[in-house]
């Protein structure tokens, strides 16, 4: 049985050039799950300038415009043999309507695209993308601009470091989801950990500079890193362990390696992590490729 059974596509209905419906439907067809596609828009400002009566008029089209694009978007994916509902409504508060439809509908992925924000807006305020990888409480696939709607080669980021039971077991939940999603679309699934040295042992070495750590302390990651492959079956041609920040190290990994996916984990953010971002939140404004988040 697939490991999904309904999906959950949340989608900005002024974007009706976007791929992202394309992906849902491809990601459907292959898992045989149901799609339910919500088309959430935030409420109109310019609308407050019109009369009570030229308003609601106004509001009404408005939605009966993007309801009807939207049938006929569900029409064409029903032709496809694709079990799909539809949804258009107003949003006052985004995050929030997304997680009670979450909550309402306790589908099996949610599906978005990601909303690309400068980095000085981010700086000041949480970008919405970011705000769901920190409260939803499902798998989040956010499509990116690039990759194919069918992938072909997903990879998953692990982090082979983790010593304790809950790092082995998000490593173990991000494999299976890749290797679920790299076989329901018979894509290839390549197995990533890149290794900060710097970051995992600084501060246990008293301050040592990156050209003072051992080579024994890489082999011991790197030892780790193909005793979680080999676990799984991953051939040692598509195991990749790579030296470098997590950010830049997946987001060249994903360009070089034309990567359509890339399975992460995420975890709860405090403190000073928090204000900052993840790297799971980073990687999604660096790489073309779409992000699974765990």
């Amino acid at each position: 049985m697939s490991q999904y059974q309904r999906l959950l596509l949340i989608i900005n209905p002024a974007l009706r050039h976007s791929q992202v419906m394309n992906h849902a439907a491809a990601l459907a067809k292959a898992s045989g799950a149901s799609l339910h596609v919500c088309a959430l828009m935030p409420s109109w400002k310019l609308l407050a300038l019109l009369e009570e009566g030229d308003r609601k008029k106004a509001r009404a089209d408005y939605l009966q415009d993007h309801r009807d694009w939207l049938k006929e978007q569900a029409k064409n994916m029903r032709d496809r043999g694709l079990v799909v509902t539809t949804e258009v409504a107003w949003a006052d508060d985004l995050q929030q309507d997304i997680l009670d439809h979450v909550m309402e509908m306790q589908p099996d992925l949610l599906i978005k695209q990601v909303q690309h924000e400068p980095a000085l807006k981010r700086a000041f305020f949480t970008p919405l993308d970011w705000r769901l990888l920190r409260h939803c409480p499902i798998p989040i696939y956010l499509v990116g601009e690039g990759g194919h709607a069918m992938p072909r080669k997903v990879a998953a980021a692990v982090d082979a470091s983790s010593s304790d039971p809950q790092g082995d077991e998000l490593n173990e939940r991000i494999i299976k989801q890749a290797c679920d999603l790299a076989m329901q679309c018979d894509a290839e699934l390549h197995l990533l950990y890149a290794c900060d040295i710097s970051a995992a042992y600084l501060a246990d070495m008293g301050g040592l500079t990156l050209a003072d750590l051992t080579r024994e302390q890489r082999r011991d990651m790197e030892k780790s890193f193909l005793k979680l492959a080999g676990r799984y079956g991953v051939s040692s041609d598509r195991r990749h362990f790579i030296q470098g920040h997590p950010v830049p190290v997946l987001s060249e990994f994903a360009h070089q390696q034309q990567v359509d996916v890339i399975v992460m984990g995420r975890v709860q953010s405090r403190g000073l992590d928090k204000l900052l971002g993840s790297t799971t939140e980073h990687i999604l404004y660096q790489v073309p490729c779409s992000v699974l988040a765990i």
